[in-house]
């Protein structure tokens, strides 16, 4: 009853209805265009590339582009291009003084880098574009079809492509301008749900016709992934709060400060980050093999081929633990945060300000990252120990990796804006007791 009074409250905010509804118009519009297939394609002949996003790096872009990338749709490159752009220029303000400059000039820099950005994404999408094409005509010539090869429809599918990666982009800014959520990682989200119900009739069709254990195995499995999604839950929301104490100033007859606040240390500062670069790494390999046809190299290419074996999982987990430390020493930095304590009449009780409230924080840092790192490399090769224990490739990505940590973190900042929509209305919020706290930091894949 409390989730029926809950929706009629929703619904009785014009505010809130008219986002939610702006909201599922665009996701329509974005689902649509997932189908529409380039011209010169025949939808009947893309078999091969079906078959080919089954497993490894293509069914990742498969999943964040809701199936656009094996439809050979106009939104096949998605939205990804442009978060490599942000990666990109991410690091960028952290290493080119210019950048950190522009960064500096608040919403003037902020804009700059943006128009940059979209720079960025716009080469990447003409590279990106250029690829795809080759791949689908090595695809479509194994399933014995062809495709138009001339430079006329290279260039205008190419055109099509970028243009329908950056329709998707301008989707995804008008949700987050007149809808609910961030609209990028919203995009996101919708990619990988539209997966979802495929892959959960696939395994459970295989679980009661063809595998062992039949429902109550599957029943099994459900409960699993729920598990999962909890211990992930765990690793998004998990802060280490720093005291902090203001000084009590006296301006004419008022007093400010004096009110003792907390610094919220995420325990997973990274968030998905290492292990986007950790992929990035171990799908090298992948690519070696496909330029060497050497029988010197295949029993160690084959080890690092497997996603499912040892060696892989426990070199992709190493890496995710380090770059895990990487990303957080380069995003958080602890001088900037004593300085501007130092700056604000602020201090750690206990601590002084200064180098020694730079090297605690540090300190702190270093002791929550490695259990976050931990469990981030946990949750990363998830999906692994789910394959060997026999469930089917496209749901057992549900059980971990980058998928399972935007789903979790968008679904929980999407619910939390929502829920304050319902709070500033005088309305009770969507849980009996507390309320549901949202990321802090970067929303999506970066």
């Amino acid at each position: 009853m409390r989730a029926v009074e809950t929706i009629k409250n929703i619904w009785k905010i014009e505010d809130l209805r008219k986002r939610i509804l702006i909201t599922l118009l665009l996701v329509l519009i974005y689902r649509f265009g997932t189908y529409i297939v380039l011209p010169g394609i025949d939808p009947k002949d893309l078999t091969a590339l079906g078959e080919q996003t089954r497993g490894g790096l293509m069914a990742l872009l498969d999943m964040f582009s809701g199936g656009a990338f094996s439809n050979a749709s106009i939104f096949a490159l998605g939205i990804m291009p442009y978060i490599s752009a942000s990666i990109v220029m991410q690091l960028a303000a952290i290493v080119i003084p210019s950048f950190q400059k522009m960064q500096r000039e608040g919403e003037s820099g902020r804009r700059k880098i943006n128009q940059w950005t979209r720079y960025l994404t716009v080469i990447v999408l003409i590279l990106q574009g250029s690829a795809y094409l080759v791949n689908l005509n090595v695809q479509l010539r194994s399933a014995g079809a062809s495709m138009p090869t001339d430079w006329w429809f290279r260039i205008s599918s190419t055109i099509i492509m970028a243009g329908g990666s950056m329709f998707v982009l301008w989707l995804g800014e008008r949700i987050t301008d007149k809808g609910i959520g961030n609209g990028i990682s919203f995009i996101i989200l919708i990619g990988i749900i539209a997966r979802l119900p495929h892959s959960l009739f696939e395994e459970f069709t295989s679980r009661v016709t063809e595998k062992s254990g039949g429902l109550v195995m599957f029943l099994f499995e459900i409960l699993f992934l729920l598990l999962v999604m909890a211990g992930a839950i765990l690793l998004v929301q998990g802060t280490r709060k720093v005291v902090v104490q203001y000084a009590k100033r006296i301006i004419g007859n008022k007093q400010y400060g004096g009110a003792r606040q907390y610094i919220p240390l995420k325990v997973n500062a990274a968030n998905v980050m290492p292990i986007i670069f950790a992929q990035a790494i171990m799908f090298i390999p992948i690519s070696l093999a496909g330029f060497s046809n050497s029988g010197e190299n295949s029993s160690f290419m084959r080890a690092f081929m497997d996603n499912t074996g040892f060696w892989y999982n426990f070199v992709f987990a190493l890496l995710i633990i380090a770059f895990t430390y990487f990303y957080t020493a380069i995003t958080i930095n602890p001088t900037q945060m004593a300085d501007d304590l130092k700056r604000n009449n602020g201090f750690i009780p206990g601590i002084k300000p200064g180098r020694a409230t730079r090297e605690y924080l540090d300190e702190i840092m270093s002791r929550i990252t490695f259990p976050g790192a931990i469990f981030l490399a946990i949750v990363a090769i998830m999906p692994a120990f789910a394959r060997i224990l026999g469930i089917s490739q496209g749901f057992a990505q549900f059980f971990g990796g980058t998928s399972l940590l935007i789903l979790v973190g968008v679904v929980l900042d999407t619910l939390q804006q929502i829920e304050s929509h319902l709070l500033m209305r005088h309305y009770d919020g969507l849980l009996k007791s507390g309320r549901i706290k949202g990321r802090t930091g970067a929303i999506a894949a970066y």
